[in-house]
């Protein structure tokens, strides 16, 4: 009887997810290749803190974009590993490229809202990109980017680059973002609604309009948030103003992390504030995804049943459909049970962090939960 009923329940929740993904596959955007007709003054800002192994790269690839009017301002946030000095040998005297130095972080900020807020107060353009140091870029991302906010008259949009991974720690987890979004977040209810529940973003790529950034409080008005990329677009809803997104469909890419302990902290210091930082809500998620993707092969290697093996196949499916869609490797998806085996891993990890109240990230720390 509790076979059946937990049978019952994942089935329904697959085929939900199923839906979900469906229609995400069919209408979510993809960056194009494509001319832009009209260049607003873009101001491309990027908080950097020891980013001295990628800063370099990402100097040079933003200098090298097919669109010209634009600034781009780093800011050198206390690094102590000559992040700063790195990118203006790599800017090479160009114009365009402005090095601000961090001031001390104030009392109720986080680090990168701190980073952020102090760019965005040298900004001079219409549009406002937030960028992550460690993200990559085409020669015609920008114009693709510019291009596909101006066509959907975008107040906010934010894009979902295409990860880089290369160890099994990031193969096995870092994918999962785009498994969240593709299966649990329908894109029409994103784009067409003003509910919050249906609002997110990535802090690796925000474009912001400027005056759409200004009305709803910039980064002051998220100081403290863990995650704010998320509260800013909860806050370009809350204005009625537009929220777009979009898969960076190999036009904007990046490698987040590079081993376990890099991917096992990135995650954790998050995954607590995305579940409103409720440890009841985080362990009931937890169980949903222990039931969804290990219970049908547990039942699977007990009967020899065909319903919980294809259970246990939809789940695979699903996991390597996103794969797909967000060019990442669709046989890793075989390995979903171990993904969510290193998820609740992560989850522990961050109620941990939360009973000692804060976690450390690029040697500051951070408050976890209230």
């Amino acid at each position: 009887m509790i076979l059946t009923i937990l049978g019952g329940f994942t089935s329904f929740a697959l085929l939900i997810l199923g839906i979900t993904a469906v229609s995400n596959f069919l209408f979510f955007p993809r960056l194009k290749a494509t001319q832009l007709a009209q260049q607003p003054k873009l101001s491309i800002l990027i908080p950097a803190r020891n980013e001295a192994v990628v800063i370099g790269q990402t100097i040079r690839a933003l200098l090298a974009q097919t669109v010209t009017n634009f600034e781009l301002i780093l800011l050198d946030d206390q690094s102590d590993d000559g992040t700063g000095a790195i990118a203006t040998q790599a800017a090479n005297g160009d114009a365009r490229f402005r090095l601000l130095s961090g001031t001390p972080l104030p009392p109720g900020w986080l680090g990168k809202n701190w980073a952020c807020h102090q760019l965005s107060q040298a900004a001079t353009g219409e549009y406002l990109l937030f960028a992550d140091a460690d993200v990559r870029w085409a020669p015609n991302a920008l114009a693709a980017l510019l291009a596909l906010a101006q066509t959907e008259q975008a107040d906010l949009l934010t894009v979902w680059p295409t990860q880089q991974t290369e160890t099994w720690p990031e193969r096995l987890v870092v994918p999962l973002m785009s498994f969240a979004i593709l299966c649990y977040l329908p894109i029409l209810p994103v784009h067409y609604t003003n509910l919050p529940a249906f609002a997110a973003a990535n802090g690796q790529c925000l474009l912001f309009r400027r005056e759409a950034y200004e009305k709803v409080g910039g980064h002051t008005a998220v100081h403290n948030n863990v995650i704010e990329d998320v509260a800013l677009a909860k806050a370009i809803k809350a204005h009625k103003l537009r929220l777009r997104m979009a898969d960076g469909n190999r036009l904007v890419s990046c490698r987040m992390y590079q081993n376990w302990p890099e991917v096992r902290a990135g995650f954790a210091k998050n995954i607590l504030a995305g579940h409103g930082n409720s440890i009841p809500f985080l362990l009931l998620s937890t169980v949903f995804h222990w039931i969804i993707f290990l219970f049908p092969w547990l039942w699977f290697a007990t009967t020899l049943d065909v319903w919980p093996l294809g259970l246990g196949l939809a789940g695979v499916v699903l996991r390597g459909g996103t794969a797909v869609f967000t060019h990442q490797r669709p046989l890793d998806a075989l390995l979903m049970p171990i993904s969510v085996l290193m998820m609740t891993r992560i989850a522990f990890q961050s109620i941990q962090w939360q009973r000692h109240g804060t976690a450390e990230w690029k040697g500051r720390r951070l408050e976890i939960g209230d």
